[in-house]
């Protein structure tokens, strides 16, 4: 292990993140569990680019037929690309109907931004405060938490609003947030800059995914709307069915947008992603940028992404995902009826949590105890983190076949690990 890390800092780089305070060396994954070089078994309750499962069969055997037979770039004609945005773009609602396919969600998102400047002629980009979408140059702006300290001068084009907290900030129909956007496009336009769109995402998962009721983002899409600017929605982390009441979290909340980008659990973890759009903003993009890309959209990737699809609807996912939520919000709930340490408890379909407070009446952040947590998890074989603007909300995401078993295991495992985990050192 001490090797491993030495070696990535030499052939890597410093700085190179990894999971937890002793990183996992991880060697096999199959369905929802992971093994380590010396044996063991961890419950993945975390990552949702294996979002089928890891090494799900269907998907290796479309990767492997399809490398097999053929693998070449979009320049040539070849039907597998068709099939699968035609199969994709059948999920969406209309006027949403074409497709870009890329290698990754930032591409994706990229893409947006410069789709909104190619429709309304100006550039500013209004995104929360708490959020990420991605590290291209332009769209790593985006994210304040991660933004760069140099770059080019782009961060100037962004305005970044409140990002919801519903355990906070009361906002039960998302009227605040929408006055929040609103100020930020007057200030955009007021500089100059011009306002191009509003990006989210959906459920607003790095944010904490705060409980909302369906439709919350509606006020702020039609702000954005009146101002002449687009919706971009980000999926990479909500979409393909994980918020159980829709296939899509934009649905959920009640908006048609007008880009919508995915990525991470596409391919299920082979590297495809892609953004769903109107006609008349791909026809305006491909008549005012050049764009091309190797790899985006090749057969051995739309392979892959068609057999996510396929597998999503034939072990019905969605109402998987739907069912676990709601069992998990439940033992959530008993958790916090035990433990005062746990001052709310959320979820929206395969994606719950809870967050961590030194004092339910203060609500003061247990950041702390919320690393010592994750830690001490991970020690008991459970692969789950952290996220929101004071990283003390457990981001609990598991792969969709995610089942009651390992449900209990993961509560069962939570419960012991608090019993003996002091809330202050």
């Amino acid at each position: 292990m001490t090797d491993l890390i030495a070696r990535r800092r030499q052939l890597l780089g410093p700085n190179v993140s990894t999971f937890y305070k002793d990183p996992v060396h991880i060697v096999k994954g199959e369905g929802v569990w992971l093994w380590d070089a010396g044996g063991n078994r961890y419950l993945d309750c975390y990552n949702n680019v294996p979002h089928v499962g890891h090494c799900n069969p269907r998907v290796v055997e479309a990767i492997c037929a399809q490398a097999r037979e053929l693998n070449t770039h979009t320049r040539y004609l070849h039907q597998g690309i068709l099939d699968y945005v035609e199969r994709l773009t059948a999920t969406f609602d209309e006027p949403l109907n074409t497709a870009i396919m890329t290698c990754t969600g930032s591409e994706a998102n990229d893409i947006a931004l410069r789709m909104a400047e190619a429709m309304t002629g100006k550039r500013g980009i209004v995104a929360t405060d708490a959020t990420y979408h991605g590290n291209t140059t332009l769209v790593s702006h985006l994210s304040k938490s991660n933004a760069p300290e140099v770059g080019y001068g782009l961060g100037g084009y962004m305005r970044h609003v409140e990002a919801p907290d519903s355990y906070r900030i009361e906002d039960p129909d998302g009227h605040r947030f929408a006055a929040k956007v609103q100020e930020a496009i007057e200030d955009l336009e007021a500089s100059g800059i011009g306002f191009a769109a509003l990006i989210v995402c959906p459920l607003f998962l790095n944010e904490g995914f705060p409980s909302q009721k369906d439709g919350w983002l509606q006020p702020a899409a039609d702000v954005a709307r009146r101002a002449g600017g687009l919706l971009i929605c980000d999926e990479v982390q909500s979409g393909f069915a994980r918020c159980g009441s829709h296939f899509w979290a934009h649905q959920k909340q009640g908006v048609v947008p007008d880009i919508v980008c995915m990525g991470k659990p596409m391919g299920n973890g082979h590297p495809v992603a892609g953004l769903v759009t109107k006609a008349d903003i791909m026809e305006r993009f491909r008549s005012s940028f050049r764009y091309f890309n190797t790899f985006g959209g090749n057969p051995v990737s739309c392979a892959a992404a068609m057999a996510v699809l396929e597998e999503i609807e034939d072990k019905d996912l969605q109402a998987n995902a739907l069912k676990m939520g709601r069992l998990a919000h439940e033992r959530l709930s008993d958790l916090a009826a035990k433990y005062d340490v746990i001052g709310d408890v959320r979820q929206s379909g395969m994606v719950f949590g809870a967050e961590y407070v030194l004092d339910r009446d203060t609500k003061e952040p247990a950041s702390d105890y919320a690393d010592r947590i994750i830690n001490a998890m991970r020690h008991r074989g459970i692969i789950l983190s952290k996220l929101g603007r004071h990283k003390n909300t457990l981001k609990i995401r598991p792969p969709m076949p995610f089942g009651e078993e390992h449900l209990d295991l993961l509560m069962d495992t939570l419960d012991a690990v608090m019993a003996e985990t002091p809330v202050r050192l």
